[in-house]
């Protein structure tokens, strides 16, 4: 194969990859209508749909020389037609199959095209087995089909294309305007070019007057010369000079009239261009970010079969409904919010349906109801996640955020209803009685609201009656543009905070501000703050102080529901500008989120709020960071772990963190160590010699003295009957080994001590 044709084929698998996404959603979302339909004829479009799909990624697959592709494709439209002739019945087990089917294509398609991981040549040749088994094979198990399906959406998954990261389809109209303001910025470049060539003419013409000035000084000493000499030269030549020197500064009249002249006509072309370029510019850049604007639906495609999934798993029937798809947003923000909604749903899933048994009970229709409802609210778009599940018991919330110490009884008393569901959305509080590897840790809805400030936006818990659902409310941007900043300094350098979570500025007396153990405090609007410098909350040395100033300079920060004021060594000002996001391997930096360029071509850091408000709270000089809040030594915990690898990395971490830690071989070993010393708390694994981890923690809550220690089960098992027996044995969190993450193990100490 030639250079030549190695390329083409490059640019066929690249356009090749956008419609095989465009395939895969469209069959799932037919899969998923197929589950839900009711009618017979609304079957057997969808069927007849998933067949022609089927055959149009044959078609494509054959035409870039994937054959493992093109004989799965091909196997899929051979279940089709005996679909349609009636030979296979819709079970849930074909239902299950097809949807496993396209996730291995989707596999399949990945590793080839955009070098996920090393390709797995079997991979192919065991979907096509596996789809001919429903019709050579062993028969489809038999199973009245179901009345209703596990997750519904009202608009299609299949409309709306999923273009990979690298790739955006745009339309043509949108393209077209682009061209159009490209062609528009031509005339400027030509302005530009003679405005740099009127420049080098007056250039030109103050170099000549300069030449001639030095002449015409020359002349005018000559005369002061013949001046100072008195009788010594004669008259007529002090009047010939005279006159020269005259008929020089006319001259020098009319060239500095004309060089003014010329240099005001330059003004004003400059001026000029100057409104014409920043009008063609702001143009340019909304065109741009419309064309990085995508629908919803964009977003919201997977989610049906997510909320499929995740019911299937926990044994729950959920509908899912979407309003809104159609609403386009910035493409940098959906990106962003793919997690924090994931989560959202997960939770619903998770925590606010019932099962089925409970919802009857209660007097619910067995199946539960989630909607995700999109809507514009003038420049800004309103997402509100609903589901009609158990919802927020209130009671647990205060109860939780009293024991973990967030907010004191009486502050409590004086929240609304409102203000204490918003309890929620803070680190380490979760309602749930078991902490696993998705849910219960308290990190979750955090890391949402997080996510969603870190856009410009917020995010809300309307509280309802208990019993009758929950209600996310995500107000969002519809793009990331420029906003405005303000400037500070401190430490000897600049800083930009968003403007939108400035409060106010303002300049506090020194002699008021009040010095503490916990730190300094002042009295702002009547309400009081704690004072922390900017400078040393970003480790910082302090900046030069005039010992003449008798005040401070504050700046008074706002997050949600949190206040802290900051003592910076000067406001700068206020302005717009533009914010540049971090690159690898800058990805998060703390206090950092992002960067921006000042006109002088200084790059300042922009701030992150959350960040800042977050340390202000916990900053104090002096604290160690392994000391308990009571100011009792560090925590003492207990690792059992039968394998010496794991074992060392759990002590190094915990170690790390700052707490004392013993280790135990297995599960006899632990339990020895327990009834020696004491522990705040144990971690243990599963799968251990003599004693496994569930054998561990049934005996401890058998022991009047062990029983309220926590424990934390650390696997590799993650089945959910592995998780219900962690409840069983009475297991205070259980955390997969798989894609472990220490964050959330720490967390999760930090929360259960």
């Amino acid at each position: 194969m030639t250079q030549e044709d190695e390329e083409f084929l490059q640019r066929l698998l690249a356009t090749f990859k956008l419609e095989a996404q465009e395939h895969l959603s469209a069959m799932s979302g037919l899969l998923l209508q197929l589950e839900r339909a009711e009618a017979p004829a609304q079957a057997a479009h969808a069927v007849e749909s998933l067949f022609r799909e089927a055959h149009s990624l044959k078609g494509a697959a054959r035409s870039v020389n994937l054959a493992d592709v093109e004989r799965v494709c091909q196997a899929l439209e051979r279940v089709m037609a005996a679909w349609k002739r009636g030979e296979l019945s819709p079970t849930p087990a074909l239902y299950d199959s097809l949807h496993a089917t396209l996730d291995g294509l989707a596999q399949a398609l990945a590793q080839r095209l955009q070098g996920d991981g090393q390709p797995d040549a079997a991979l192919p040749a065991q979907l096509s087995r596996s789809l001919l088994a429903l019709l050579g094979g062993p028969a489809v198990p038999a199973a009245e089909p179901p009345s209703e399906p596990l997750a519904t959406a009202t608009e299609p998954a299949a409309a709306a294309p999923q273009a990979g990261p690298d790739t955006v389809r745009i339309s043509t109209a949108k393209l077209d305007v682009l061209l159009t303001q490209a062609e528009e910025l031509q005339a400027l470049k030509f302005s530009s070019a003679h405005l740099a060539d009127e420049l080098a003419a007056a250039s030109d013409a103050l170099a000549a007057w300069r030449r001639q000035w030095d002449k015409r000084l020359r002349h005018a000493r000559a005369l002061r010369r013949a001046d100072m000499s008195g009788n010594g030269m004669a008259h007529a030549r002090r009047e010939r000079l005279l006159a020269q020197a005259l008929e020089h500064i006319d001259a020098d009249e009319v060239s500095l009239k004309a060089l003014n002249d010329r240099l005001l006509r330059l003004q004003r072309l400059a001026a000029r261009d100057r409104r014409q370029l920043s009008g063609r510019v702001d143009r340019l850049l909304d065109d741009v970010k419309q064309v990085l604007m995508l629908p919803m639906s964009t977003l919201l495609a997977p989610m049906p079969r997510l909320v499929r999934d995740l019911a299937h798993d926990s044994g729950k029937q959920v509908d899912l409904q979407l309003r809104g798809g159609t609403l386009e947003i910035d493409r940098r923000i959906l990106e962003q919010m793919k997690a924090p909604l994931t989560h959202l749903l997960r939770n619903a899933v998770d925590h606010g349906i019932e099962a089925p048994e409970a919802r009857r009970q209660a007097g619910k229709p067995v199946r539960g109801r989630i909607t995700i409802d999109v809507a514009a609210r003038g420049n800004r778009v309103e997402i509100a996640l609903t589901d009609d599940g158990a919802g927020l018991s209130l009671d647990k919330v205060r109860a939780r955020a009293l024991a973990l110490g967030l907010v004191s009884a009486q502050a409590l008393r004086m929240m609304s209803p409102a203000q204490q569901a918003d309890l929620v959305f803070e680190s380490g509080l979760s309602t749930s009685t078991l902490l696993t590897d998705l849910s219960g840790h308290g990190l979750g809805l955090a890391i949402v609201r997080e996510k969603v400030e870190a856009l410009g936006g917020s995010v809300g818990l309307e509280p309802t009656a208990d019993g009758v659902g929950t209600r996310f409310c995500i107000v969002l941007p519809t793009t990331l543009a420029t906003f405005r900043g303000l400037l500070v300094q401190a430490g000897d350098r600049t800083f930009v905070l968003p403007s939108r979570s400035v409060e106010r500025v303002g300049r506090v007396a020194l002699a008021s501000v009040r010095r503490g153990a916990e730190g300094d405090a002042i009295t702002l609007d009547g309400h009081n703050l704690g004072l922390v410098s900017l400078a040393a909350l970003l480790g910082l040395p302090a900046g030069r102080r005039d010992p003449a100033l008798r005040f401070q300079q504050v700046v008074l920060l706002a997050s949600v529901d949190k206040r802290v004021a900051l003592a910076v060594d000067e406001v700068l000002g206020d302005e717009e500008v533009l914010v540049k996001p971090l690159a690898l391997p800058l990805k998060r930096v703390r206090h950092i989120a992002g960067a921006t360029v000042l006109g002088a071509g200084r790059v300042v850091p922009l701030l992150n709020v959350v960040d800042l408000v977050k340390s202000a709270q916990l900053f104090a000089p002096g604290a160690s960071p392994s000391a308990r809040a009571d100011g009792a030594p560090a925590a003492s915990l207990l690792v059992a772990e039968d394998s010496i690898t794991s074992r060392a990395l759990l002590k190094g971490i915990l170690e790390d963190a700052g707490f004392r830690v013993t280790t135990a071989a297995d599960g006899i070993e632990a339990l020895e160590q327990l009834h020696r010393q004491d522990f705040d708390l144990l971690v243990t694994d599963v799968e251990m010699p003599r004693l496994d981890g569930f054998g561990l923690t049934a005996r401890l809550r058998s022991d009047k003295r062990l029983a309220d220690l926590p424990v934390i089960l650390v696997t590799a098992l993650d089945t959910r009957e592995d998780k219900e027996r962690g409840v069983e044995v009475g297991a205070n969190a259980y955390i997969v080994k798989r894609g472990f993450d220490q964050r959330k193990l720490l967390a999760t100490i930090r929360t259960l001590l």
